[in-house]
């Protein structure tokens, strides 16, 4: 599922700019001109930790198996996300990732059988087609299908930040 995120955020970061300020002080989206990794360098840093902490809530919640659900480790079905029910209904009206509105509760097994594997394969396929757009960014002329449409990126594509900002306190 994430490198699926992935494969669409990318197609739509080179595509999409939002209208809107990206910050209160109304500073701009960066432009599709850059690079969907020159975007990432170019938000400030607030919104990047924002990002890393709505990914960790998500973790958490997912760790924690949403309070009901045992951990993943302990029995859980693979790929199964614990429900925002709880947190729903203490704290915050929430959607659930996976079917929000309910339109699946009624899926016979083996309907969700032949979706999981459909996901399977399309996860695989954004796996391949991420690392494409990623091999071809770094080393011009690596996917040749992807030649001429991928915009080159000079920095580190798996560092998220332009500095160390766990390591340099201790001189990494």
């Amino acid at each position: 599922r994430i490198a699926m995120f992935a494969f669409v955020g990318y197609i739509v970061q080179s595509n999409v700019h939002f209208p809107w300020p990206q910050t209160m002080a109304g500073a701009a989206h960066p432009s599709v001109d850059l690079s969907p990794e020159a975007q990432w360098d170019a938000i400030p840093l607030g919104a990047k930790w924002q990002i890393f902490a709505v990914i960790a809530a998500l973790e958490l919640w997912d760790e924690c198996g949403g309070g009901v659900l045992p951990h993943y480790t302990n029995g859980r079905k693979p790929g199964q996300y614990p429900s925002f029910g709880p947190f729903r209904d203490a704290v915050h009206p929430v959607f659930d990732l996976y079917d929000p509105f309910g339109f699946n509760s009624k899926m016979s097994e083996e309907t969700k059988e032949k979706r999981l594997r459909a996901e399977i394969n399309n996860g695989r396929l954004a796996q391949i087609g991420i690392l494409g757009f990623l091999s071809e960014q770094c080393t011009s002329g690596s996917v040749p299908l992807l030649s001429g449409i991928v915009q080159p990126y000079d920095g580190e594509p798996m560092a998220p930040f332009t500095t160390n900002v766990l390591g340099a306190p201790f001189g990494l």
